[in-house]
């Protein structure tokens, strides 16, 4: 059957880069293991950053424990989004600040103003809703650090004291800035703020503050493009046709006592560090798109959502003649995958693809 014929590629590529490492090949700086030809990890792919030895920066262990959060109250282990996440989008970009300027501190007050870049955004990503992610309170030995965001004033408008939009979770705050981003206020494609803190408390004598955390921006997008497109479905015919499905294929066949032989969902996990990918893919650690293999059952019922063709197919294979194929089997419905990684200028991406995990088969 010619569907199996790219799985069987697959394991033949993935033995690529293992075999390399038992032969202790070197590998050429900035080259990487072939990549199977999956949709989700060549779309990976393009994200991927040039350098092996590519690594977060110590600025990023702050910002990338905060995304983990997201990641892991958006999705489970296996990346399968969650029931229920309060995400309201598919893609979330945190974007880290660069800062300029003097020596920050001055006697009891810090302030240091920071710039956040805003290009590389695709076309297809929508901003939904921005806001700056910050420690509003730091403990220190001798009292407490306090700390505010201003929007930079510029020759049009004056500076703005950003408010905190809901309670901190976990000591962050976030301040919302969308109508500066959506309304053009931000310059040359970046947005300018001031970090502002100032320490509450007993003044020590050589109880000098570690300067805080920067704050980071956080985009929320709807991507339009973050996935293959949605299974085609087949039009509005007749009831028994399109109803609600009872079974799925798998789950019929375990009930009838059904061979391995059978049409059925297969496992097939990929390893994120078997690629070499996982110095920058965060989570999850490993892809199980799964597929459909086995030969279809002589008798395709409705309630195996079978389209009529297939049923008809099947009749006239065993019928009229043998030289028509049987139906395939095939992936009936996908569910979608979340992935969380740093992207090549450090920032941290989530970002949900659709239709990327094999859930049940049917035969077409």
């Amino acid at each position: 059957m010619a569907l199996l014929h790219p799985f069987t590629s697959l394991l033949l590529l993935l033995a690529v880069p293992l075999a390399r490492a038992a032969d202790q090949s070197p590998m050429l700086p900035g080259s990487s293991p072939a990549v199977p030809p999956l949709p989700l990890l060549q779309a990976l792919q393009v994200r991927a950053p040039g350098s092996q030895g590519w690594q977060a920066g110590p600025e990023s262990r702050q910002p990338l424990h905060y995304m983990l959060n997201l990641y892991r109250r958006a999705a489970d282990h296996e990346g399968r989004p969650r029931y229920g996440r309060s995400l309201g989008t598919n893609t979330v970009r945190l974007v880290q600040a660069s800062s300029h300027g003097g020596p920050p501190w001055a006697g009891r007050w810090y302030m240091q103003p920071l710039t956040y870049r805003l290009e590389g955004k695709s076309e297809a990503e929508l901003l939904l809703r921005a806001t700056v992610v910050y420690l509003p309170s730091l403990p220190l030995a001798r009292g407490r650090l306090l700390c505010a965001l201003e929007l930079a004033a510029t020759s049009e408008a004056p500076g703005v004291l950003l408010s905190p939009a809901a309670r901190p979770r976990h000591g962050w705050a976030e301040a919302d800035v969308t109508p500066y981003l959506v309304l053009g206020n931000s310059s040359a494609g970046s947005l300018a703020l001031r970090h502002i803190c100032v320490r509450a408390g007993r003044a020590g004598g050589h109880d000098t503050p570690v300067a805080p955390s920067h704050p980071f921006l956080l985009l929320y997008l709807n991507d339009t493009q973050a996935g293959l497109a949605p299974p085609v479905t087949e039009p509005h015919r007749h009831r028994r046709d399109t109803g609600t499905l009872v079974h799925d294929l798998p789950g019929y066949l375990r009930e009838q006592g059904g061979e391995k032989s059978d049409c059925s969902l297969r496992s097939f996990p990929v390893s994120f560090a078997q690629l070499g990918w996982d110095h920058w893919i965060i989570a999850p650690h490993r892809y199980n798109p799964r597929y459909c293999k086995g030969a279809c059952p002589r008798l395709l019922r409705y309630d195996y959502h079978a389209p009529n063709h297939a049923v008809v197919q099947s009749f006239v294979h065993q019928l009229v003649d043998a030289n028509v194929p049987r139906p395939s089997c095939v992936p009936y419905r996908y569910s979608p995958i979340s992935v969380l990684m740093i992207e090549r200028d450090g920032g941290i991406l989530y970002k949900e693809y659709e239709n990327m995990i094999a859930e049940s088969c049917t035969c077409r």
